[in-house]
């Protein structure tokens, strides 16, 4: 995959195919084409030390989602609510849409 390009946009649902959270579904909460990875809702979880930064607040440690390489996510078909391959499609206006490569149908919200 070229850096910079991704089928995966922000709000589809994944599967992660590959890592410690392999078979673990969520949804993409932001895609970062530069370094092709996204973060996806409770995936690849990380605890972040934060120390006090004003006199009456208190260091803690948050857990947040860290960034996942999106080779290791394959997207969910809303149609047929399977995992598989992305195609593109020109329709008759000329505009380019994602579709499965199993039913056929559109990935873009109606």
């Amino acid at each position: 995959m070229r850096k910079g390009r991704t089928y995966l946009r922000a709000n589809d649902q994944v599967e992660v195919i590959a890592g410690k959270d392999k078979g673990r579904v969520g949804k993409i909460l932001k895609v970062f084409p530069d370094t092709s990875k996204a973060t996806v809702e409770r995936i690849n979880m990380i605890k972040r030390h934060t120390k006090p930064r004003e006199m009456n607040q208190q260091g803690q440690i948050v857990e947040r989602e860290a960034p996942i390489h999106v080779s290791n996510l394959q997207l969910i078909c809303p149609e047929c609510t399977l995992t598989g391959r992305i195609g593109r499609k020109i329709l008759e206006d000329g505009t380019k849409v994602r579709c499965c490569k199993k039913c056929g149908e559109s990935l873009e919200s109606k």
